[in-house]
């Protein structure tokens, strides 16, 4: 993978070759929210995080797949996969990388980036056209050697999925609706237009995606709070040679947040709580929430005239299924809707950052 850095706005453009919908994802960062819907305090990092920047990155550091690559069936997840990279499998944080700190009941938001998966989607036929589904998962008892298939689609709102260790917090579209990476395809183009921000360091000229969540109000003080983040991203069946019966993709961070009481962060919870919370229209993207994700934590309705993208995206259903079958790809089908149409030009232009 080619990478371009730059230190001013004016800096080189260069049209690569090459789709980057091939690299893939995880979260990078997060960041308490406001009760306004802006981002405050400082930046955390999930377990044993590899910044970009490192010497010798790739995106291996930080990726996790199930089912791995080289397994004989595709659509085949084990009772015996891990929820958690072998570097994300216990409270580790790397040097310069700290867990984030947040108060009972704050909204903080996850953010990562699309690589592709949403501007570019002609380049993986057979996706779900909300760019897979992402949830959190929350527990104060995580397992060194948790298994996905204990915690995914097992877990619930309520808390009374599974072996009850965990709740699940959250169940959103991959594709929040405005994040976007620099490229010439279509779907970029548009957002660049209508999600304009000035290119900052952390994510140069691309806008993140973000996964809004409220930590349980009963989340216990003085220790972590573990959230697993999952990126549910299945090949529907038949629509490739190759890949006749589909196939499972399934990406996975693990995190601690450390439960502190913080007034920045403790007014936050107040917020949710009261569901008062008053998004601050025309903000700057590059710290601001996503409304309607934002209004859903809060217990609200979304704000007039801040949302996300004109161009619509399918929803997940609001909980997941407790009793179905966590490897069913059929199931997974209804998720399935048609393909927005290839774009114009898959070359990925990149300014003035390093992205991919």
């Amino acid at each position: 993978m080619l990478f371009i850095r730059g230190t001013g706005l004016g800096g080189l453009l260069l049209a690569l070759g090459l789709s980057t919908a091939n690299a893939h994802s995880w979260v990078e960062q997060l960041t308490v929210i406001a009760p306004n819907g802006t981002f405050v305090g400082a930046t955390g990092y999930p377990r044993g995080n590899v910044q970009r920047t490192a010497a010798g990155f790739s995106d291996t550091d930080m990726t996790y797949l199930i089912p791995p690559n080289g397994r004989a069936n595709q659509s085949e997840i084990l009772p015996t996969d891990k929820m958690c990279k072998d570097s994300q499998q216990m409270y580790q944080q790397t040097e310069g990388n700290p867990r984030l700190q947040a108060s009972a009941g704050a909204a903080i938001a996850l953010r990562f980036q699309e690589n592709g998966h949403v501007t570019l989607p002609g380049t993986q036929p057979g996706k779900p056209a909300n760019r897979g589904t992402v949830y959190v998962y929350g527990t104060t008892e995580p397992k060194a050697d948790e298994k996905l298939l204990d915690v995914h689609r097992v877990w619930n709102r309520d808390g009374t999925g599974g072996d009850r260790r965990g709740v699940l917090l959250s169940e959103q579209n991959f594709d929040d609706g405005r994040c976007y990476q620099i490229n010439s395809g279509n779907i970029s183009e548009h957002r660049q237009a209508e999600f304009p921000h000035v290119a900052d360091q952390t994510m140069g000229a691309d806008l993140w995606c973000q996964q809004d969540i409220a930590l349980p109000a009963n989340a216990p003080s003085g220790k972590p709070y573990t959230l697993y983040w999952v990126w549910d991203w299945p090949t529907a069946p038949g629509v490739t040679e190759a890949l006749p019966n589909g196939k499972q993709e399934i990406y996975t961070t693990c995190i601690d947040v450390d439960v502190v009481d913080n007034a920045t962060t403790a007014a936050t919870h107040t917020f949710v709580k009261a569901g008062a919370a008053d998004y601050v229209e025309d903000q700057p993207l590059d710290k601001a929430s996503i409304p309607s994700q934002f209004a859903e934590i809060m217990g609200s309705r979304p704000a007039v005239g801040g949302g996300e993208s004109s161009q619509p995206v399918p929803s997940p259903s609001s909980t997941a299924p407790a009793a179905a079958s966590p490897v069913s790809l059929p199931n997974l089908l209804r998720t399935f809707l048609p393909l927005p149409s290839p774009p114009r030009n898959c070359a990925s232009v990149i300014l003035n950052t390093l992205t991919h």
